[in-house]
This record gives structure tokens, sequence and C-alpha cells, in this order.
């Protein structure tokens, strides 16, 4: 059987390291530092942010994106962001170009909303609810609450017209309150929506899960309770706000792969950029054993080909029997790897596989009547290409069947 080949669509990219000016007591990227010692800032240099664009686009297909992340990316200023879209146009070759923006916003001004507008970059703003929800975890370097800086620079981005996804760290205590929290960022004008579930190892006990870690059934009852929140604000039959998690599993629905890692059968399909130029397999894997080379000696997408990033891969299908032969499999895959790594009461044995069971035992009869009627107009949209006629496809507020997404530039 030939070797499944891997393009490179996209990457992940940390240029300020693990640096960040925030605390959260959930953060697992803090730690990170240990690995890069030869300095206690971690800056990306104007060599391998080069060297870096000059192969993500020589090398990748018609459509690329670019996802810059921390630590806290707003640390290498903005002139770094602009350079990146000077370097892009250099090497672009026409191509469709994505640029995301993962930040805890607490660095972001004017000038930053107008560079993200004019150049129509998608940021996700780490914003973990209304104050009480947000400040319980999320706090600065001397212990002070962030969230009100957050969401002022949320309101700012939003009336500047930027694209802007809520990131919600979802944890022992954000689980209790689904409702609140959709309805906050709906409220808010955050229709696009990204709930992350936590799950960590104690510091203290490493034998164990950390206390702010969410549980299977915590995680089940926040599942089930969203997506009848989702589902509410359908009008005439299409969504009205985008959660990722419920739209990714969309594309399983109707026969696509979904674009969220977590719901592939496989792992491995993007690579994560240090700023040092080191490569590795995945972002929650960022540790010398899943270190692939270094960008200054190798070339991106032979990492991403690479015996080491396929062993990395196939080691989501080492499931239980259980999961072999749950119904759901072909839907969640057994979910995040690093799910299962990081509780130590079974490594391999998916840590949410019941929460999904519970979502689908849910979910599963709306999803199937979505789907059909998704097909439905599909093939109805294909009708009327052959004819000529004009037709706007079933993909309401989210949904669009495409990973790129709505922050494509031509480069």
């Amino acid at each position: 059987m030939a070797k499944k080949f891997r393009p490179l669509t996209s990457v992940l990219i940390k240029p300020s390291g693990p640096d960040c000016n925030l605390d959260c007591t959930y953060c697992f990227y803090l730690n990170k530092a240990s690995l890069f010692p030869e300095s206690d800032i971690h800056r990306m240099s104007d060599q391998v942010q080069e060297e870096l664009i000059r192969q993500v686009m020589q090398q990748s297909g018609r459509e690329v994106s670019f996802s810059w992340q921390g630590g806290e990316p707003a640390l290498m200023g903005i002139d770094f962001y602009k350079r990146a879209i000077e370097l892009e146009r250099k090497y672009g070759d026409g191509k469709v170009v994505g640029n995301g923006f993962q930040t805890n916003g607490t660095l972001l001004n004017a000038e930053w909303a107008a560079f993200f507008k004019q150049h129509d970059w998608l940021i996700g703003l780490s914003l973990d609810g209304p104050e009480e929800i947000h400040d319980h975890y999320r706090l600065n370097k001397g212990g002070h609450k962030t969230w009100k800086i957050v969401e002022q620079n949320a309101r700012m981005l939003l009336d500047a017209g930027v694209a802007v996804n809520a990131m919600c760290c979802i944890t022992a205590h954000s689980a209790k309150y689904p409702e609140v929290l959709y309805n906050y960022y709906k409220g808010l004008g955050l229709t696009w929506m990204q709930f992350i579930p936590v799950v960590e190892r104690d510091p203290e006990d490493a034998s164990r899960v950390a206390p702010f870690s969410l549980t299977a059934g915590q995680y089940g009852d926040f599942l089930v309770k969203l997506f009848d929140l989702w589902m509410a604000d359908f009008v005439d039959g299409k969504p009205t706000t985008s959660i990722r998690h419920f739209e990714s599993l969309f594309y399983a629905y109707v026969g696509m792969e979904p674009p969220e890692c977590t719901l592939q059968k496989e792992c491995g399909s993007y690579l994560v950029i240090e700023h040092n130029g080191n490569v590795y397999s995945c972002d929650f894997f960022v540790e010398g054993k899943h270190r692939l080379g270094n960008l200054r000696h190798d070339k991106l997408i032979n990492m991403l080909n690479s015996p080491k990033q396929d062993e990395f891969g196939k080691a989501k299908a080492i499931l239980p029997r259980k999961c072999r032969f749950c119904p759901w499999l072909g839907k969640c895959f057994g979910g995040c790897t690093k799910d299962r790594i990081k509780d130590p009461q079974d490594l391999r044995q998916p840590r949410f596989c019941e929460a999904y069971r519970q979502f689908f035992l849910h979910a599963d009869d709306a999803m199937q009547e979505l789907a059909r009627r998704w097909k439905i107009e599909q093939a109805d949209w294909e009708e009327r290409e052959q004819t000529g006629g004009v037709y706007h496809a079933f993909q309401g507020h989210g949904m669009v069947l495409n990973p790129v997404g709505g922050n494509d530039q031509k480069k």
C-alpha cells in the first residue's frame, strides 16, 4: 500500500516561543521555556521568519494558512507581522493565503485592529467568558485580573470590522456554565466560538490530573447543552452562530474529512514551528522526542512526510477494543491523543469517550437531518451550476465546507 502523502496546507508558528505576559493556571505552554535554556527571552529572528515563509510558500499548494500563536504572539510587535505580509507577497506567486492570530488580547490597540482588518486576518481571542469565569484562571504575571482589558479589546476589534473567534478553555469550573458562556459571546457579537477541553497533569502529583481538568461527565453535559443552544438559534434551517466542534463534526456527517485534527483518523496533518526554527509534530507535543528537525537545515515538506511524523500520526489509532467496535468511532476517532497522554489513569483510554457517546446519542438524529438537507441543497447547487443559475448554498453563518475559511488573501 502506497504511503499517504501529506500536503503542506497549514503551519502553526510560535514566534515568541513560550513567552507570555499572562500566567494562566491551566497553561501547558509556559513550561516549554525549559526546551530553550540559552535565553530567557525568545523571539524569532528575521532570518528564521523569512526562511519559514519562503519554504511554506514554495512547498505548499494553491492555498495555505499561517497560524501565529504563542505564548503570546503580540510580544513580537506589529512590525514583525507587517514584514510577514511583505514576505508572503514576495514568495506568494499568486497563492491564496490565510493568516490567523491567536492572542490573549491584552496587548492589542487600534493600530493592531487596523492591521488585522486591512489584511483580513482571523483573530482567535482567548476570552473565557464573563468576568467571574474568565478571571477564575486567566491572571497576569502579577496575579491581577485580565477580563476587563480583554473584553474592551474584543469590542474594539469587532467595531473595526475584524473577524474574531472566541477561544474558550473549558475547565471543571467553566463547564458548569454552558448557557452563560454561549449567551455572553453571542451578546458581545462573538458569534464564532471555539470551546477547548482542558486536561493537564497535576504539577504537584504527576499520577493524577490537575484539579481544573475537565471530566468526561462534565464535558458530555456541556456539549449536550451547548448543542441545544446552537440548534435553538437556527433560522430557516441554517445556523446563526458558529461552534467549531459541531461544524467540524458536520464534515464527517456529509462524508468529508473534518478540518479539526481532533476528529481526524490520524494526527500529523500540520507542523509547529518554534521561534528558533525547530519543527515539532503538534502544538501539544512540543518536546524533544517529537522534534522533527529545524527549518534552517531541513525542508518542511520532508519533515511533514517523515517516518517520525508518520509514527506520531498513527499513534492516534491505537485504541482499546471498545473503541474499535464503537458505532461512533468514525465520528470521533478517539478524540485528541493529548487527552489520553495527560490522563495517567489509562494512557490508552480516550478520556472523553463517554462524553462523545453522550453527545452522539443526544445529537445524532439532528446532525443526520442537517446532513440530509445539505446534500439535497448541494445537489441542487450542482444542477444550477450546470444550467447557469444562481445558488446560495446551505452554509449559514458557519458550516462553510472550506477549511481555509474567510480570512483568505491572494499573495
